[in-house]
């Protein structure tokens, strides 16, 4: 009977363990890329993990004011986020999706604020990929079934390494993760230099 009890305890550790360890690996539905190396534009994306919603985001100081209002939307693929849950940080092949909407006023009973616009405005998708260089990679599908891979040069990659919290994406800007990634010892050194360095508000 002891013996019995022993093989049981055994037996559910080790199953325990291999429950963790799978959500840490890399997972299974990352990014899909075409023959020549273009990534597939994502499908059902809004059926991912929601992050976080912005309105009228800008990371320039004197950014142009837009005569309409813009909605950020950040979706992640389920098991990258699982994964991020137990180590603070992104596994490889993780997906997220930035689509964008436009802000709009008195539809239907709403007499003030903004609602999202039922167009899509704009997409852009951040790929971590060991086999990329700097193993991320940026791409802008649009309304397109695929899209190539930005260059290296683009702004995108030296703000996003610059000034991100975790691993080369925005995780400031994710109110579930930003506390989740200071508790896993996670953040960036760039971006605690930068909040360190901040006036305070």
């Amino acid at each position: 009977m002891v013996r019995m009890s022993l093989l049981l305890i055994g037996t559910l550790l080790l199953s325990s363990k291999s429950a963790i360890t799978s959500a840490t690996v890399a997972p299974a539905d990352g990014p899909s890329y075409t023959s020549d190396g273009q990534l597939k534009r994502p499908q059902r994306y809004r059926e991912w993990v929601f992050l976080t919603s912005g309105v009228d985001m800008s990371y320039t100081p004197k950014a142009q004011a837009d005569s309409h209002h813009v909605f950020d939307n950040v979706f992640v693929r389920p098991s990258a986020y699982q994964a991020f849950l137990h180590t603070g940080t992104w596994p490889d092949k993780t997906v997220l999706v930035l689509e964008n909407r436009n802000g709009e006023s008195g539809r239907s009973i709403n007499t003030r604020g903004q609602t999202q616009s039922i167009e899509v405005t704009g997409l852009e998708v951040h790929v971590k990929d060991a086999t990329l260089p700097g193993g991320w990679g940026f791409y802008v599908p649009g309304s397109a079934a695929t899209a190539k891979l930005m260059p290296h040069t683009a702004s995108c990659y030296a703000c996003h390494e610059q000034h991100a919290a975790v691993d080369t994406t925005f995780v400031q800007f994710y109110p579930t993760l930003l506390p989740l990634a200071q508790q896993k010892g996670t953040l960036s050194a760039a971006y605690l230099k930068e909040i360190n360095a901040a006036p305070a508000k």
